[in-house]
């Protein structure tokens, strides 16, 4: 777990590896829910207060709205995060929030019957009542509710497919909402007439509401013919029956303007932009020009990577677009291509962070100086134990001394194997929080 403590900063110079992963634990400092969530909460309804919420933040951003709320007003619900995300409870902070744990980023049971129970609880609302939706990155998974002529495993297989398709987040959510009785608007409007706030925490580029989680309470623009060309652009098949619900229409989502988001309310408390400032700012404080390149990148990771590799390349060799030393920071949501394998050859291991590490890795070509991390802010690089990865002047060099080759690692998308052999990974546990892709990139002088 990501410790609160950021004030002792290491000296960039000395150590280079340690600096960069301080700059990453100030990033996730800031996307904490407790820091922000106050100032968005509305005053206690006559009637009740509902909470509802999903994603891989929902843990503690339960905990946060159970410190801020008054303690003499009714609060109850529930909130389902990713197996392992509950963070310990404060001593002395009452649970009147039920957590609960379910898979990302294949969805089960467990996220099928929170679902289903979340409904539930909606019913009965009246208008007096306040439902409070707690909505941060990996509800999508978490929050799974198969429209009708669609069985768990066939979401599941869809899900899978769309994850190593090389699909971005807005096309696999625009599936996922229409493939979904809780997704895009619908946990809204089965809320009415009681008034909605969604407190959200941004994993995507634009910060768009409605991409984070698939927007189970806000308006859905998109559209079934969207969802059956991005099905058809990617090779996905789904039954005949939803093939026609989606053909038909009849499993388009509420749009905007429709009554049920009347009096609505959303909130970001946290975007990934307001991380990289704040790592910005870290790196400036200790005497570095910080330069965010843009919290919006998306883009085959490995190929991100080379781009990366060019810009930092020009730096140390020219001192342009800046000069050294320096900190290069961006994020956004890249994705990974899973790549068909050989007979016989190993499934690799690893995420969309190590994955940009080994194409950078590549591209700098131990290039003297230059030192980076990429990491998830929410402290799992995909499926993996690990946050991310270090890549450092002599990456390459100690990689060729244990037999490790680049180009066989990336062919079959063993980032994990690579860095792991290399004592490079970064390990930190759940954060508690996400604001999707961080990295960080420190040139210095020879």
């Amino acid at each position: 777990m990501i410790a609160s403590d950021t004030a002792s900063t290491p000296d960039p110079r000395r150590q280079p590896r340690a600096f960069l992963e301080h700059l990453y634990r100030v990033a996730v400092q800031q996307a904490l829910p407790l820091a922000r969530m106050a100032e968005y909460l509305p005053a206690p309804p006559r009637g009740r207060t509902l909470v509802l919420g999903a994603g891989k933040a929902g843990g503690s951003m339960a905990q946060a709205l159970e410190a801020l709320w008054p303690q003499d007003a009714p609060l109850s619900g529930l909130v389902v995060t990713r197996y392992g995300h509950i963070p310990p409870r404060p001593a002395g902070l009452p649970s009147r929030i039920e957590l609960v744990e379910a898979a990302h980023p294949v969805p089960d049971a467990a996220g099928l019957r929170a679902a289903e129970r979340m409904l539930a609880l909606t019913q009965g609302l009246t208008a007096d009542d306040l439902v409070l939706c707690l909505v941060s990155g990996g509800g999508s998974a978490l929050l799974t509710l198969p429209a009708d002529g669609l069985t768990l495993e066939d979401k599941q297989r869809i899900n899978r497919q769309l994850l190593e398709s090389g699909a971005h987040i807005g096309e696999m959510n625009c599936v996922r909402k229409h493939l979904s009785r809780i997704k895009g608007g619908r946990l809204a409007a089965a809320c009415a007439p009681a008034r909605v706030v969604t407190l959200t925490i941004s994993d995507v580029p634009g910060d768009d509401p409605a991409v984070i989680a698939s927007g189970p309470t806000v308006p859905d623009a998109s559209t079934c013919a969207d969802a059956l060309a991005i099905l058809r652009r990617y090779g996905i098949a789904v039954p005949p029956a939803v093939q026609a619900g989606l053909e038909e229409g009849c499993l388009e989502t509420p749009k905007p303007g429709d009554a049920a988001f009347a009096g609505h309310a959303v909130h970001l408390i946290a975007t990934p932009r307001q991380s990289l400032e704040a790592a910005a700012a870290a790196a400036r404080a200790a005497g570095l020009d910080a330069h965010v390149l843009s919290d919006e990148m998306e883009g085959e990771s490995r190929e991100v990577g080379k781009v990366h590799a060019a810009l930092a390349r020009a730096v140390a060799l020219h001192g342009t677009p800046f000069a050294r030393p320096c900190v290069i920071l961006s994020g956004g949501e890249t994705t990974v291509t899973v790549r068909a394998r050989a007979p016989g050859v190993p499934k690799g291991r690893g995420g969309r962070a190590g994955e940009f590490c080994m194409g950078l890795a590549g591209a700098l070509m131990g290039q003297p100086g230059v030192w980076a991390l990429a990491a998830d802010t929410d402290g799992i690089d995909g499926v993996e134990d690990n946050a991310g990865a270090f890549v450092i002047p002599d990456t390459l060099v100690r990689a060729q001394a244990a037999g490790l080759k680049l180009a066989e690692h990336l062919d079959r998308n063993d980032a994990y194997g690579y860095f792991d052999a290399l004592g490079d990974l970064l390990v930190t546990g759940p954060t508690h929080t996400n604001v999707n892709d961080f990295r960080a990139i420190l040139v210095m002088p020879d």
